[in-house]
This record gives structure tokens, C-alpha cells and sequence, in this order.
């Protein structure tokens, strides 16, 4: 990806304003978080999103946690529970990500969340997240601000170590205070560790008066940290296709135009931002379904990676 000016910014009023307007306007801006700085881009804005596997390396789609300043307003996005109310009560503002069944009509980008119907939410506790979050005004998705595969940041200085040149900006406001990633808490039926973190397990088990069932290694993914299993349509995917067979739909790439195509331009982020969104479309129409190829490059190892998954044999 081109090579940009990384803004090292502080934590005043007037450069968390200037960040939030970077955020409104699709651009990858870290920020401190207590656990580790994380990688900030419009939860709602599938290319934005789209950025953030493109600037870390991100080898594969996975969900994305979506941070808010409080609890009220993550309850517009997710079908909250009485669990994840006492939960909150205790943990939040604080290192805990709560996964919840999203509510109709969300608006968060497919990229978010990989495609699932869920959704990680979390209210960090660090003054100056909380600040961002306030002035930006909606659910910003952040994954640690790090090369994918390196060790994550708890200073601003790792940050640009890793991604100068490649993000719009990062706030720098010192050392992370709890420097491990969140705990990640399934909450779709019974309550499941789906990662440790920053809240041990033993006061959650203490809160809920019962022991905490750990996540399945053989379960899908619903979190990040996951390997994804492969996204399976009704209807059998074939790659690389430089023309539809008779009776199959075409997802187009570039030149090669179809029914939908994934970026007419060639855009590598524009065909990651709308990839989930064009394979439910192509699959609702019930026939099968050809894609062109895709670059293998960049982001596109990332797309390639994610069709081979679809096109996947299906078990019996």
C-alpha cells in the first residue's frame, strides 16, 4: 500500500477532534486503549475496515472487536441480555469484549465482523479511548495497532515501528497500563471463554457463581484470535473463472464484469469491503456462483484466502 504521513498526535482536545475527523473520513488512526494500542478505523465503513487488514498484513479475514464509550450506546448494535447487563456493571469500563447477536438493521460493516452474525463489543477504560470514542460519535473497530504476527504495542513508538507510513495517524498518550489483550466472552446461549485476557477468568467465574466453560478448539470462529472455518454458501463457489459457465452467476474483479463486481477499478479494498456483502447477495439468488481471479498480492491474499474457504468442499 502507498506509503502516507503517520500524524503522531497527543491526547488535547484539539488532536482528538483532529483523530475523530480522520475516522469520519475512512482513515486508520491507533490509539491508546489500557490493554494495547489498538488500530482504529469506522466499524460501519467497510473500506475503512478493509484498511486495517491491508496496513497490519492481516493474512485472513477475522471479526474485529467494536469499541464504544459506554454501554447504552452498544446496546444500539447488539442484542443485549441481562447477563451481559451484570457483566458491564462489573467490568466495564475495563479489558472485557463481550460477544452478543447483533440487532437488525446495525449497520456494521460485513468486514466487522467477518461475515457472522455476532458481534464483539468492548468500553475501554483508558481516559483518552474514552475521549476518541466520545468525539467520534460511533463503534470504531481496532484490532492492536501491530504488523500482523508481531509482538502488539503498548507505546505509541511501537506503533510507528511497525506502520509508519501506512496508518493516518497515531494518538500518543504513554504506556498501556495492562499491556494483554482482552478477555473475549461469548455470550450466544451459555456464557464461554473464547479468550483470555485482561480479566481473569476467575472473577467472571466468581460474578456468575458457576465454572466457565472454555471455547472447543474444534468450534467455529466467533472472535478474534480464531482460525475462521470456511464460509460456506448454499450454493457451490468456483474461483478464478474468466467467464461464467451457462446457469452460474459471475462475481466480477476489474475488467471482468459480472452480475456484481468486486471493484470495477481493481481496487484491492474496495473488492475486500464488499466481498461478504456480494457473496450473500450472489447466494440469495440460488444458483451457482463463479468468481474472476483476484489478484494474490496485498490484500488480496486475504480475499484469496477467504474465497478458497467458500469454494471449500462441503462435508456430507
Amino acid at each position: 500500500m502507498p506509503e502516507k504521513e503517520t500524524l503522531r498526535l497527543t491526547p488535547s482536545a484539539d488532536d482528538l477532534e483532529r483523530a475523530a475527523a480522520l475516522l469520519r473520513a475512512g482513515e486508520l488512526v491507533a490509539f491508546p486503549t489500557e490493554t494495547v494500542y489498538g488500530l482504529g478505523a469506522d466499524a460501519c465503513n467497510g473500506q475503512a475496515v478493509a484498511g486495517i487488514y491491508a496496513a497490519k498484513g492481516r493474512p485472513s479475514f477475522n471479526p474485529l472487536i467494536a469499541h464504544f464509550p459506554d454501554a447504552e450506546t452498544a446496546q444500539a448494535y447488539v442484542e443485549w441480555s441481562d447477563l451481559a447487563e451484570r457483566l458491564a456493571t462489573a467490568f466495564w469500563p475495563g479489558p472485557l469484549t463481550l460477544v452478543l447477536p447483533l440487532k437488525p438493521g446495525h449497520g456494521i460493516s460485513e468486514l466487522t465482523t467477518a461475515g457472522l452474525d455476532t458481534l464483539g463489543v468492548r468500553v475501554p477504560a483508558h481516559p483518552t479511548a474514552q475521549r476518541l470514542l466520545r468525539a467520534f460519535g460511533g463503534p470504531v473497530a481496532a484490532p492492536s495497532a501491530n504488523p500482523s504476527g508481531r509482538i502488539s504495542p503498548t507505546t505509541a513508538d511501537h506503533v510507528l515501528a511497525g506502520l509508519a507510513g501506512r496508518i493516518a495517524a497515531v494518538v500518543d498518550d504513554g504506556p498501556c497500563p495492562v499491556g494483554v489483550e482482552s478477555t473475549i466472552l461469548g455470550l450466544v446461549g451459555a456464557p464461554v471463554l473464547l479468550r483470555p485476557g485482561g480479566v481473569a477468568a476467575e472473577a467472571i467465574e466468581a460474578l456468575l457463581g458457576a465454572p466457565l466453560p472454555r471455547r472447543s478448539g474444534e468450534a467455529a470462529i466467533n472472535a478474534p484470535g480464531q482460525l475462521r472455518s470456511h464460509y460456506a454458501p448454499r450454493a457451490s463457489v468456483r474461483l478464478n473463472a474468466e467467464t461464467p459457465e451457462p446457469g452460474e452467476l459471475f462475481l466480477g474483479f476489474g475488467p471482468r464484469d459480472g452480475e456484481l463486481n468486486l471493484s470495477p477499478s481493481g481496487d484491492l479494498a474496495e473488492a475486500a469491503a464488499n466481498l461478504f456483502g456480494y457473496l450473500h447477495a450472489l447466494d440469495a439468488r440460488g444458483a451457482p456462483i463463479a468468481v474472476a481471479p483476484v489478484p494474490d498480492r496485498g490484500l488480496g491474499a486475504a480475499i484469496n484466502d477467504r474465497l478458497r474457504r467458500a469454494a471449500a468442499p462441503r462435508e456430507s
